[in-house]
């Protein structure tokens, strides 16, 4: 991501290629020749301000949403292999490559929307998603609907962080993550633990 951003301050980028962003990013990193154990899912979204239009590119379980008017009017779609297993850029170290599932940034979902003056957009990653539906979400988000206040806007996204950690340790909570797991065979209940992070922003076009 700090390789992500310095490319979008120094211009060189074209906006309806978000992918090509990660892609810049990722394989600097390769050239580098420096193993990362790990891994982690990437979303990036850009705003052609000019022209009211939204790109995105996203790969994994992190994601973004659009809110107008209280619903929720566009979205990312997740990516996984199976299910709790998203897509991930990695850099598997020296002789792994075969056990370690490594995606590439030409995996990424990429998607285009016309967005309007006072939309909301939430990027997040799956541990708000994982632990908020839909409904919790937007509850806060129209709270701010407009806003361009900056502190207004990071009172909003706390509440949401502080929502989904709050869920993700409750055991008897029915969370999203839980309802997915049961539609695919396994008896679950509880949030889940996992990362949190959430950014608002107000669109002005």
């Amino acid at each position: 991501m700090r390789v992500s951003e310095r490319v979008v301050r120094s211009g060189q980028f074209t906006p309806s290629e978000p992918a090509a962003i990660i892609a810049r990013a990722y394989y600097e990193l390769l050239e580098n020749k420096t193993h990362i154990l790990g891994s982690s899912t990437a979303c990036v979204v850009v705003l052609q301000g000019d022209a009211g239009q939204l790109y995105s590119a996203n790969i994994g379980d992190s994601g973004f949403l659009v809110v107008r008017n209280g619903s929720v009017v566009h979205r990312s779609q997740e990516q996984q292999h199976y299910f709790n297993t998203p897509f991930q850029l990695s850099l598997p170290p020296p002789g792994t490559n075969a056990q370690v599932l490594s995606d590439r940034p030409e995996s990424a979902d990429t998607l285009e929307f016309l967005v309007k003056e006072g939309d909301m957009l939430m990027v997040a990653t799956d541990g708000v998603f994982d632990n908020l539906p839909d409904s919790m979400i937007i509850k806060e988000m129209v709270k701010v609907q407009g806003s361009t206040d900056l502190l207004l806007l990071q009172q909003a996204a706390n509440s949401i962080a502080q929502q989904a950690r709050k869920l993700a340790f409750d055991e008897d909570y029915m969370s999203p993550f839980a309802r997915s797991a049961r539609e695919n065979g396994i008896n679950a209940i509880g949030g889940k633990p996992d990362d949190i992070t959430v950014v608002l922003a107000t669109i002005t076009v």
